[in-house]
Order: structure tokens, then C-alpha cells, then sequence
């Protein structure tokens, strides 16, 4: 059954990437939060990053009013069940995301797709709690969405074939390059990125260079767009941490295994960009000075 009509649950910086993806795309869109509050300011959030389009020239402003007009916000779980995919993008929390498809479920047709924007959660764990393992995947979506090309479908040993290309086509209809992984923690990206990053804070930590001259080393020697301290920066170091430990668990290898010191910049509340302090001080957001850690 052909995707038609999408829910998003969760209207915060991913959450609202995805439904105004969804809304350009073509595709009517409901977007669920927890209360009035954070719907308007998600959806506030979504009609700048459009106007904002139109000023480069990328959409015309009937294209941006056309997919305003496809989005709906709403705080009640029950109006995402018309959907034929749900996307959850809510707190990373296990029984957080449990709860909200155990809540959802009884209401959705049985065709309908459920998809978790986890970017280190078990897309298994998740599914077993539903009633339709075979129809649920990831869609792990990239920061900023409407900007970032990619999308990760992931399925499990459960997911049934159709289902998965459906979501599979469906990444594709919205401008993404979908590609295919398998429910393993971090998919493909973070698998390989996350003990980058985690490197770069060990060759901090052993002073092999400072913080900028890891930075300019990677972006001038290796053509990467940041360095990796900016980054992590930019991620947040408590993601990063949480998403390191879970691979840890998961594969028990050193390189996956979070270092001291991003440990206590996380317990020190130096969690990037989103704190204000990390690697850098964004006291003055353009710019931003680095930190003497050591």
C-alpha cells in the first residue's frame, strides 16, 4: 500500500525537520506534540526555515503557503493514527518511545508503518513491544533534516520485506538517499563516525594537538567540512556519550568506549553548543573561543 499520508510524532529540532520534509514533498502531514506550547513552536520553527527559502530563492512562496497548508499540529496521540507511516522522534528514551507505540497502536490500521528516528535505540526492542514487528523500521534522520541528503532505513530480522521497501521508497520520495543497514547499534554513520570523534578527544586528551589544531588538521588535511572537536560540539557531547556507551555494550571494544574526559565534560553540564560551552565557548556564538581543558 502506497505511503500517502504521514504522522510525526515529536515537533522538536528533528521532529519538525521531518514533517516540513514531509509537507514539501507533497505529502498532508500531522505533526504530535505534548502540549500546545511546543506545537506552535515547532511549527513557528518550520514557517521560518520556509520563509527562509524563499529569500534564497530555493521555493516560491506558493510552494512555501502549499506546504504550510499540508501541515496540521495537534497534541492528541489518536490524530496520527490515519497515517500510513508514523515517524517518532521523541526524547531518546526506551520507555518513552515503548509507551508512545503501545499507546498509538490500537488506533492505526494494520497497514499502517511505524518508524523510530533513533539514532542508537533498539529498532527490535521497540518493535517487539507492538503488535506489528513486521511492519516497523528505523528512519534515522540527519541534522538538519531538510538540509542533510541521508536517511537510514533500518530493518530488523522481523521486518517484513514490503514493508521495508515501502519506507525504503518513501525516504526516496522525500529528496533522501535511503540507504539500506540492519538493527545493529549506530546503523552505518554513527558505526563509523562515533569512534572518530572519540579519537580525536584521546588525541586531545594525550596532546597530540590542541583543539584548534586538531580541527584545522581534519578540515584542511582530510577536506572535512568541521573538525571533529566542532562536531561533537555541534551533536552534544551527551548524545555522543550515551550513543558510545550503548555501542560499548553492545560490541566491547575499546574504540567504541566514551573517554574520561568526555565524561566529565557530560557530568559538568559542557554539553556543546545546546549548553553554550564544550570543546569551544559560545559565549559569542560567531565567534566562538576554545576551552583550556588540560
Amino acid at each position: 500500500m502506497a505511503i500517502e499520508k504521514v504522522g510525526v510524532a515529536g515537533c522538536g529540532l528533528m521532529g519538525s525537520g521531518i514533517a516540513q520534509v514531509c509537507a514539501q514533498a507533497g505529502f498532508p502531514t500531522v505533526v504530535r506534540e505534548v502540549n500546545e506550547a511546543l506545537v506552535e513552536k515547532g511549527l513557528k520553527g518550520i514557517e521560518k526555515n520556509l520563509d527562509r527559502l524563499v529569500e534564497k530563492g530555493t521555493l516560491t512562496a506558493g510552494e512555501r503557503d502549499a506546504a504550510r497548508g499540508r501541515l496540521k499540529g495537534t497534541t492528541k496521540i489518536e490524530d496520527l493514527a490515519g497515517a500510513d507511516i508514523v515517524i517518532e522522534a521523541i526524547v531518546e528514551q526506551l520507555g518513552a518511545k515503548r509507551e508512545f507505540w503501545k499507546t498509538l497502536e490500537p488506533g492505526c490500521g494494520k497497514h499502517t508503518i511505524f518508524a523510530s528516528n533513533t539514532s542508537s535505540l533498539s529498532i527490535t526492542e521497540m518493535a517487539m513491544g507492538t503488535g506489528r514487528p513486521q511492519r516497523f523500521v528505523g528512519m534515522h534522520f540527519f541534522n538538519p533534516v531538510p538540509v542533510m541528503k541521508l536517511v537510514e532505513v533500518i530493518r530488523t530480522i522481523a521486518t517484513e520485506e514490503a514493508a521495508y521497501e515501502e519506507a525504503c521508497a518513501f525516504g526516496q520520495r522525500l529528496g533522501k538517499t535511503a540507504v539500506k543497514t540492519t538493527d545493529r547499534p549506530g546503523f552505518i554513520v554513527n558505526r563509523l563516525l562515533v569512534p572518530f570523534l572519540l579519537d580525536a578527544i584521546r588525541a586531545l586528551e594525550e596532546g597530540v594537538g590542541t583543539i584548534e589544531d586538531i580541527d584545522n588538521s581534519m578540515k584542511l588535511g582530510a577536506g572535512h567540512p568541521m573538525g571533529p572537536l566542532t562536531l561533537l560540539d555541534f551533536v552534544g557531547h551527551d548524545t555522543t556519550y550515551s550513543i558510545a556507551n550503548i555501542m560499548f555494550e553492545e560490541f566491547k571494544e575499546k574504540r567504541f568506549a566514551p573517554p574520561a574526559l568526555l565524561k566529565r565534560m557530560v557530568l559538568a553540564g559542557w554539553n556543546g553548543r545546546k549548553s553554550g560551552k564544550g570543546f569551544y565557548d559560545y559565549s559569542d556564538p560567531k565567534n566562538p573561543k576554545a576551552v583550556k581543558l588540560l
